[in-house]
This record gives structure tokens, C-alpha cells and sequence, in this order.
């Protein structure tokens, strides 16, 4: 078993026990007691769970933002993963737009390698990452600066990126839901994200495996409005059969790494 399969089995019991144990887990999926505990620093340090003596228990959801700075260190190997594949979608020229995700700050890191492209971003983060890159024309939108990140949003964010027209947006998002769409927890990001969908010709979501089959407060759009789905792990049957049939394409990189 992959190790993010693992830790996503492992939150997936912490949800429905509220607790769990090092050596029962152990037990369970056949790997050391080291292993399992890597496991939980892991899922401690993205926000689901609680370390305790001998274990680890869930942290319940406050209804407030993982502070961004946490979210950038969370799952990187997953988001170099995704990184690395939307790269690969990405030509020399073209003219981009970029949301203010964690994830797609590490595809602007990625991206470093390209020659002459356009990026219009309301992420200060990437901004200041891509801003020494010779060639290339860098935009950031302005707007109403968000509290809980280093971003932009607001009516002037999306009125400057709806006056450009644009080869690609790059996109991430709270959750995904095959019924329900593409969502986030605040309505300013998802309305700025939705400005970035009606400016570009094609749209590259980018969500780890930890996104699919949850839905949150306010809609981005539908499945079928996007071009291409970057992911880190296998998706269901389901999933891949309704992609199929949305003609969206799915690209997807399972590691093997036992920790």
C-alpha cells in the first residue's frame, strides 16, 4: 500500500473513532510502529489530528483557515508530484493564470524552466517567487488584500483578470465533488477563481487525493467545465469513468515510497 493511501485510510478511521493507536495501526496495515508514527506527524502537521501519548487523536474542524504558511509545508512531495505533471501542460509563451493556492505556488516554482510566459496572479507568494525570472511579464492583480493569506480578491481582482484573455488557468480548490463540482470555503476566492475560468481558454485543476469527494461552501464550477485534472493519487473507478465521459483529462502519479 502507497503511504498516502495509508494516511488517507488512517484519517478516514480517526473521522469515524475520533482516536486511534500506534501499535493497532501497526497492526492493521502490516507496517512498523515508525512508520505509523511518521503517519501521524504527517496529518498533525496538516491540521487533522492531534498527537497523544501512544497515538493520536482527530482535530475537529473550527471552521477556520489552516494559517497559509502551514498549508505550504503540508503534502509537498504530493504537490511537487502535481507540480511536476502540470508543468508538462505548460509551453514556452504562454499566457497563464494563477490562483493563490499553496499548490499553485509550487507550480510556479516548476514552471521556472519556461521561457517568455505571461503570468497573471493574485498571489503575492508567487509574485515574490517568480519575479527574478528574465523573459517573462508578470501581472498581479491588486485588490481587496485577504487576512488569512497573501493574496488579493475582491470586485478590482476580478475585473482585472475578466480584461484579459488567456491560454490557460491554473486553479486548485477546498474540494471536489463528481455531483457537486469544484468548491472553497470562502466565496471572495471562489468568485476570483471563477473570473480566472472565463478568461482562459483551457482549465488545469490541480487537487490532491485529500480534495476528492468533499464538497464546501461555495462553488467554484463543474466537472465539466475544466480541462484537465492534475492529481497525486489514483482516483476511483467512478471518477475516472465520469472523466472519461466529461472528455476531461486525467493525469495522476502514484508513488511507491513505503514511508
Amino acid at each position: 500500500m502507497l503511504a498516502v493511501e495509508r494516511r488517507k485510510r488512517i484519517l478516514s478511521l480517526l473521522r469515524n473513532e475520533k482516536r486511534v493507536y500506534v501499535n493497532e495501526l501497526s497492526r492493521t496495515f502490516s507496517v512498523s510502529e515508525e512508520t505509523i508514527r511518521r503517519d501521524l506527524e504527517k496529518l498533525e502537521s496538516e491540521g487533522y489530528a492531534g498527537r497523544t501519548y501512544g497515538g493520536a487523536i482527530l482535530k475537529e474542524d473550527t471552521g477556520e483557515d489552516t494559517p497559509y504558511d502551514i498549508r505550504k509545508r503540508a503534502e509537498i512531495s504530493e504537490k511537487g508530484a502535481i507540480a511536476r505533471m502540470v508543468s508538462t501542460l505548460i509551453s514556452d509563451g504562454d499566457y497563464i493564470v494563477m490562483d493563490e493556492s499553496s499548490t499553485s505556488y509550487y507550480i510556479a516554482r516548476a514552471l521556472k524552466n519556461k521561457k517568455n510566459l505571461t503570468v497573471i496572479t493574485n498571489s503575492m507568494e508567487i509574485v515574490r517567487e517568480i519575479a527574478s525570472v528574465q523573459g517573462w511579464n508578470v501581472l498581479c492583480t491588486g485588490g481587496s488584500l485577504r487576512s488569512s493569506a497573501p493574496s488579493f480578491a475582491g470586485h478590482q481582482a476580478e475585473s482585472m483578470v475578466r480584461s484579459y484573455h488567456v491560454d490557460k488557468a491554473i486553479l486548485s480548490c477546498g474540494s471536489l465533488d463528481i455531483r457537486a463540482g469544484f468548491t472553497d470555503r470562502h466565496e471572495d476566492t471562489a468568485l476570483i477563481k471563477r473570473a480566472m475560468m472565463s478568461a482562459a481558454r483551457q482549465v488545469i485543476l490541480a487537487a490532491d487525493h485529500a480534495k476528492f469527494d468533499k464538497i464546501a461552501f461555495a462553488k467554484i464550477g463543474d466537472i465539466s467545465n475544466l480541462t484537465t485534472i492534475v492529481t497525486d493519487v489514483e482516483p476511483s473507478e467512478a471518477w475516472k469513468e465520469t472523466l472519461s465521459r466529461l472528455g476531461v483529462q486525467l493525469l495522476y502519479e502514484n508513488r511507491r515510497n513505503e514511508g
